[in-house]
């Protein structure tokens, strides 16, 4: 382990958390061996539609979620407290200024959101606070990405241990993420009363039925 600590950054609507994200965030840990998970549940996103869970709620699933890792996780309300819409790049530079310019921060999505990172407030800039880390699921085609996305993310491509040692700038791309799991799919069955099997983590699904979530 280097001298920088290094902070695996996980943001999202999790309306509700899944095993997708879970799968997500235990693939990067292995591969990072981060000294933090840093979850980051948006307040008001602004490329999706209204949220159904509250943020109270939303917290608590999270927990529920990602209890079992075995690293340090801290749920990073910033997102859910800051007025207005929420965009990375602000989130970014907020999580640098309190980790300092040693740290090392990687910032994990999966690869279908690099399909649309061209659309996002100065996806270039993100670059210059973090990593930018992605997951791709079985099939997933890198030659569909958006020119400019793909130009920059070969540019910057970089390894587990080059991202743990510098402190932002580089692109990782790890192969294989066998979820392919849709928020939007799991509040339709639940709502239709149908069954979810291991799209949602089990205590995560107990509390969303306790308190009667996504049901109208």
């Amino acid at each position: 382990m280097g001298v920088n600590r290094c902070i695996a950054v996980l943001g999202g609507s999790f309306d509700p958390v899944h095993s997708g994200h879970v799968a997500l965030a235990e693939l990067f840990v292995a591969l990072l061996a981060p000294d933090e998970l840093r979850i980051l549940p948006a307040g008001n996103p602004w490329q999706k539609p209204p949220l159904k869970a509250d943020a109270a709620q939303r917290i608590t699933m999270l927990r529920l979620a990602f209890e079992h890792l075995e690293v340090p996780v801290v749920i990073d309300e910033q997102e859910i407290h800051r007025q207005g819409a929420t965009y990375t790049i602000d989130t970014l530079k907020a999580l640098r200024a309190e980790a300092g310019p040693q740290a090392s921060i990687a910032f994990l999505i999966g690869a279908d959101q690099l399909l649309h990172l061209h659309t996002w407030k100065q996806w270039r800039q993100l670059f210059d606070h973090a990593h930018l880390c992605a997951a791709s699921r079985p099939g997933f085609d890198m030659t569909a990405l958006p020119p400019e996305v793909a130009q920059e993310f070969s540019q910057r491509r970089g390894d587990a241990a080059r991202v743990r040692a510098a402190a932002h700038g580089l692109g990782l791309l790890a192969g294989n993420l066998a979820v392919d799991i849709s928020a939007t799919q799991i509040r339709q069955a639940l709502r239709n009363d149908q069954p979810v099997g291991t799209l949602i983590p089990s205590a995560v699904l107990d509390y969303i039925q306790q308190h009667h979530l996504y049901k109208n």
